[in-house]
């Protein structure tokens, strides 16, 4: 049983009028000088997406569409992690209202961060494996740190990849390579995620990535925002409708309940606690 989300009434941080929201699980600091939001994943120890953080991101990208940032920079505050995925504590044995909003959250924030108005970009700090590689894809540009690992994995572990995951995919590589991809569930390496175009550039350290995507966001500083959102936006429509969320919702809940989807996850998680 999970226990009740409470909201906090968290502090905030401070860019001449605009007021941005920093919690426990996400922190936001926006640069004075850019205007560009570094919002910052912080759920110890490795950013599973659990019901409370994807509430959060979500929330960090209301505040940033709403204070008319110039741009947004999502990363890590872990060192070697930039997220893990989906916290499959989520799935396994569920208490169902909660497990239906887990999914919808979801579905809100890649909606949110693929479609939005502002100019996004990830600095990629550590491993992203299946959602981490979701939420990374789902900015226009990537950046990330060598020696690490970011893919769609899921049928290694005995899940199909939502259609809305792999449209994610195929907006950045290639159908065929996406199509193998997704297939192998294969994890790349940060040298192979470049050479593929998965990530745009690699740098070796956090500091150089946040300041990579901070020149890629300044690349529209002199084009006009509005032109600019509805381009970007008409460009990601076709992938954005591939989600029909009730249709979706109901394909997740019908499958993770299956008795022996319900089984693997629990050796899963066996395996995890070995670990």
């Amino acid at each position: 049983m999970f226990l009740p989300f409470v909201r906090r009434f968290p502090p905030l941080v401070l860019r001449g009028s605009y007021r941005f929201a920093s919690t426990d699980l996400v922190r936001t600091q926006v640069d004075d000088k850019t205007g560009i939001a570094v919002v910052s994943m912080n759920r110890a120890p490795v950013n599973s997406l659990n019901l409370d953080l994807l509430r959060e991101i979500s929330s960090a990208l209301d505040d940033v569409e709403k204070n008319k940032s110039t741009g947004m920079i999502l990363t890590s505050t872990a060192e070697t992690v930039f997220s893990a995925g989906l916290d499959i504590t989520e799935m396994y044995k569920p208490e169902q209202a909660r497990l239906k909003e887990f999914w919808t959250t979801l579905q809100d924030v890649w909606t949110k961060l693929f479609g939005s108005s502002f100019p996004t970009a990830a600095a990629i700090n550590g491993h992203a494996p299946a959602g981490g590689c979701l939420l990374a894809m789902s900015c226009e540009y990537r950046v990330m740190r060598p020696n690490f690992t970011i893919g769609l994995n899921e049928t290694q572990l005995g899940i199909v990849a939502p259609i809305w995951f792999m449209a994610t995919m195929e907006n950045i590589l290639p159908r065929r390579e996406a199509e193998l991809a997704l297939t192998l569930g294969k994890m790349f390496s940060t040298e192979k995620a470049r050479e593929i175009g998965l990530v745009d550039d690699v740098v070796a350290t956090k500091e150089e990535a946040i300041a990579k995507c901070t020149d890629f966001i300044q690349l529209f500083a002199k084009v006009p925002k509005t032109a600019r959102a509805l381009t970007k936006q008409a460009f990601r429509r076709r992938f954005l409708e591939t989600l029909d969320r009730e249709q979706d919702l109901q394909m997740f809940l019908y499958y993770t309940l299956q008795p022996q989807v319900q089984k693997g996850l629990g050796l899963y998680m066996d395996r995890l606690k070995k670990k």
